[in-house]
């Protein structure tokens, strides 16, 4: 059996991956550099190669494109999300830390793998660490507003005992690298077994952040528990499209 990485697809199974259509991964091969190569007359895909052009893909989509592939990734996974909220499945008490004290980029990512660690879900943390690494040096995952989305380099669904979110948010802004060159301080972690739902959890995330106030929410919340509860209120505002009356997108992010 292939390794992970190295497992190559085909057009259908690329498209599938990637919540899209036969249709829309052509035009991408047309109009993107989305990674593929031509054997013997058809068209493969590198596991491993997409992974990391898709989830870069979708942290930089402009606010109605995310808005149109959050549709169809969540269509993709209502087998697993019946009810589409994916935060209360994959974000249990217990899996936000208010206060880390992480000063460095190198230092919050180590301090997000031992924080996973202690759930008992991760099999491998050093791995896990290698490969967080490796997708920060392919660029950086900060977001506009004080925010990044950590994830693996590739997916690889042995890496982790079922599928989870993490959160963390530092005592003191980090120098992350984000677009709009102002530091970091909401970090999660995004820890999926199950391949159907690693690209649609980054996509909801970042609709999440896009369309309500959220990350201020996070950011004045007191205590682990009231970041949760934000997030849940957030996802529902995103999944009903009833925003409350004093949502406002954060700055920088639109």
């Amino acid at each position: 059996m292939q390794t992970m990485p190295y497992r190559t697809l085909d057009l259908a199974e690329a498209a599938a991956y990637l919540h899209l259509s036969r249709i829309e991964v052509e035009q991408l091969m047309k109009t993107t550099d989305i990674p593929h190569e031509r054997r013997g007359g058809r068209v493969v895909f590198l596991r491993g190669k997409i992974d990391a052009w898709a989830s870069q893909r979708i942290l930089g989509l402009p606010p109605k494109a995310l808005t149109v592939y959050h549709q169809k990734s969540t269509h993709a996974t209502r087998a697993v999300f019946e009810q589409d909220a994916l935060i209360p499945d994959l974000l249990p008490s217990g899996f936000v830390e208010p206060a880390l004290t992480a000063k460095t980029k190198g230092s919050v990512i180590r301090d997000m793998v031992a924080f996973a660690g202690k759930t008992g879900r991760v099999l491998d943390p050093r791995e896990l660490l290698d490969s967080l690494e490796a997708r920060e040096e392919l660029c950086s995952t900060a977001l506009p507003g004080g925010l990044a989305m950590l994830h693996c380099r590739n997916h690889e669904a042995y890496r982790f005992e079922g599928s989870f979110l993490m959160l963390g948010r530092t005592v003191q802004g980090i120098h992350f690298g984000a677009p709009d060159g102002r530091p970091t301080r909401l970090f999660f972690l995004i820890c999926c077994q199950d391949e159907r739902i690693h690209l649609h959890a980054l996509a909801r995330l970042c609709l999440i952040v896009l369309k309500t106030d959220v990350l201020d929410r996070l950011l004045a919340a007191p205590d682990a528990g009231t970041m949760r509860d934000a997030l849940l209120t957030a996802e529902q505002t995103v999944l009903t499209g009833k925003k409350p009356a004093d949502t406002h997108l954060p700055s920088g992010s639109a």
